[in-house]
């Protein structure tokens, strides 16, 4: 299972990755594994500013709905629109083409609070 070293990770299994104040978020190989065959996601939030841990938007799979949990406060900027047409994306290329959204990061001190690539993989057993 690939879990890139060079992210940061979320127990609700989202990765995360920094580039000076904007963060990219998507959801793990792991995590879209469990879900299955994607076929849609929904962000209704971009241009707000989000609390670290609100829903930022869900993601629907074949037979469950799973909310996206923020691994950052700040606002979202930007949404992969690509999604929209090839939500399949996220299962195909989760860490490149599936990447769901970029954040204006509000709290670089909670950057802390994430996940080291190692500690994810303790989590989730890999």
């Amino acid at each position: 299972m690939s879990i890139p070293a060079n992210l940061k990770y979320t127990k609700d299994h989202e990765w995360v990755s920094i580039d000076g104040d904007v963060a990219t978020v998507g959801i793990t190989h792991f995590a879209q594994k469990e879900l299955g065959d994607i076929v849609y996601v929904e962000v209704e939030t971009l241009d707000q500013t989000l609390e670290k841990d609100e829903v930022f938007g869900t993601v629907e799979a074949v037979k469950t709905v799973s909310d996206l949990f923020l691994p950052l406060s700040g606002e979202i900027i930007a949404f992969n629109e690509e999604l929209e047409s090839t939500p399949e994306a996220v299962n195909s290329d989760p860490y490149g083409a599936g990447w769901m959204i970029k954040v204006k990061i509000a709290n670089a001190s909670e950057i802390d609070s994430l996940l080291s690539d190692e500690a994810y993989k303790e989590l989730i057993g890999a």
